[in-house]
């Protein structure tokens, strides 16, 4: 039996009005303004009152639905992909219901009842996973149906921290069909890996975990940078040798033959370095001629060949620097030092930067999405490349994701002909807007209460939490759930 032909057909963001200016937090904070401008980007935005997972999730959706004219009895799946749910039971059935009121409200039929609703978690690949999954489901069982894949996350980072100014809030929502509009999807020739490290990024339960912590640090994350961007550039790496075995391919050329790359963003520079390096691993597994390459580049930075050599093609064992005596040690120290030269070439320009650059200035506004921030980057791509009649069809396009921890994954994608109409609903710059920007007072405010006395803002055509239920009789029990509305 020949698969069935699957892939996407539309995305749609919904982002919270409430934005932080970096170079005014810069003012705040004491920040380098041109290093943060240079690493990071430009603002990021925050949940506000009556705001939270599950309405971004709901607003995102529904967005997708009008402006791509879905057929909401034909959705037979919907999943959501978040690090920031706030509900170990219910899932995206709590999207559902939301999205179903809405459309009966609106004189739409509900989404199917016969839709499945599952909920993925691995930090910022849970989308990546919903997605695939949503694929599965359209080449086997999903017969006519459609599926919908919507990610929402929230970053939030201690005050003072490295991570503070790579905050962010928002959501995403992707259209998979059969006979897809966008592109097509083949599971088959993607790369995947996996592998624990165990404090790299994680998010635990502190006050069910015995230390007694207020649930307030639910959010807040326990992470160590310096070995994360080494996790980030090694399993990113190892899904990259995944796909490259399974498809045959020699690396150095795939990277320099495909058209585009979208990745995971946590911030500005850190898919920059992911990307630099996979460049620099595949010249070091190349042939005489790609080692002549990186042999200019490794006497430019003064690093011996045979050491570069040595590093880039063994396989360090990073759970190994995940303790307190190891957690400061580079684990690519020849690696990152050619990799400052590498940045500084044409190579790095054609060859990173510019698959890298569609979408790259829309970016710059969203701060750390997690789960979103894939799917957000490759919308912004989309559009950009669609208002600059960049001609796509048929040519590929790569997507990494990653999550903490860690797990990553590369998925070719093929672009369709005539991918720009559908491209032309996905209205990214239309999600930027309307945006508050935030004074300090209501920045601190807003990020550490939820909640900004005197801050104005009407909620139009966008799901609110309308109030929590705080019940815990024997006879009614709703203590925590929101409760939820629709303002037209």
């Amino acid at each position: 039996m020949t698969p069935n032909t699957v892939g996407l057909s539309g995305l749609s963001l919904y982002l919270p009005p409430y934005r932080v200016d970096l170079e005014q937090w810069c003012d705040w904070t004491g920040a380098e303004w041109e290093k943060i401008q240079r690493v990071v980007g430009t603002g990021f935005r925050l949940l506000g009152p009556q705001q939270s997972i599950y309405t971004m999730a709901a607003n995102a959706v529904l967005r997708l639905i009008k402006n791509y004219d879905i057929d909401p009895a034909r959705v037979g799946y919907l999943a959501l992909g978040t690090e920031s749910s706030t509900d170990n039971s219910a899932g995206a059935v709590i999207i559902k219901g939301m999205v179903d009121q809405a459309l009966q409200d609106l004189g739409f039929p509900a989404l199917s009842r016969n839709c499945e609703v599952p909920e993925f978690k691995h930090a910022c690949l849970g989308g990546v996973y919903g997605l695939k999954n949503a694929l599965r489901y359209l080449a086997t069982d999903g017969d006519d149906s459609l599926a919908i894949v919507v990610c929402a996350d929230k970053a939030l980072y201690e005050r003072g921290s490295s991570g503070e100014p790579t905050q962010g809030a928002g959501a995403v929502a992707m259209l998979l069909s059969t006979e897809p509009t966008i592109a097509s999807i083949d599971l088959r020739e993607s790369g995947t890996a996996s592998d624990y490290r165990g404090v790299d990024f994680r998010k635990p339960l502190i006050n069910r975990n015995g230390t007694g912590a207020s649930a307030d640090f639910v959010d807040i994350p326990i992470f160590n940078g310096k070995y994360s961007a080494s996790c980030y550039v090694d399993e990113m790496q190892r899904a990259l040798e995944h796909m490259y075995q399974r498809r045959k391919l020699n690396a150095f050329e795939h990277i320099k033959s495909i058209e585009a790359i979208f990745m995971h963003r946590p911030y500005q520079r850190m898919p920059e370095t992911g990307w630099g390096m996979a460049y620099l691993f595949a010249l070091a597994n190349g042939g005489v001629k790609e080692h002549a390459e990186l042999a200019g580049y490794c006497d430019a930075a003064g690093v011996a060949m045979e050491a570069f050599l040595t590093e880039m093609c063994s396989a360090p064992n990073l759970a190994q620097f995940g303790v307190r005596e190891r957690i400061s040690d580079e684990i690519f120290p020849a690696g990152l030092t050619v990799l400052k030269t590498f940045r500084h070439t044409d190579a790095f320009d054609v060859f990173v930067r510019r698959k890298m650059s569609l979408g790259t200035e829309g970016m710059l506004e969203l701060g750390n999405l997690y789960t979103a921030a894939l799917p957000a980057w490759l919308a912004a791509g989309l559009e950009e490349a669609r208002d600059r009649n960049i001609d796509l069809a048929d040519k590929e396009v790569l997507l990494i994701g990653y999550g903490s921890g860690d797990a990553a994954d590369a998925i070719p994608i093929r672009m369709v002909a005539d991918w720009e109409r559908a491209a032309g609903n996905i209205d990214f710059k239309t999600a930027l807007t309307p945006l508050i920007d935030l004074t300090q007072d209501q920045y601190l405010a807003l990020r550490d209460r939820s909640t900004v006395p005197g801050l104005s803002y009407a909620p139009s055509a966008e799901f609110v939490v309308d109030r929590i239920g705080s019940e815990t009789t024997q006879v009614f029990q709703d203590a925590g759930i929101e409760y939820y509305r629709y303002i037209q």
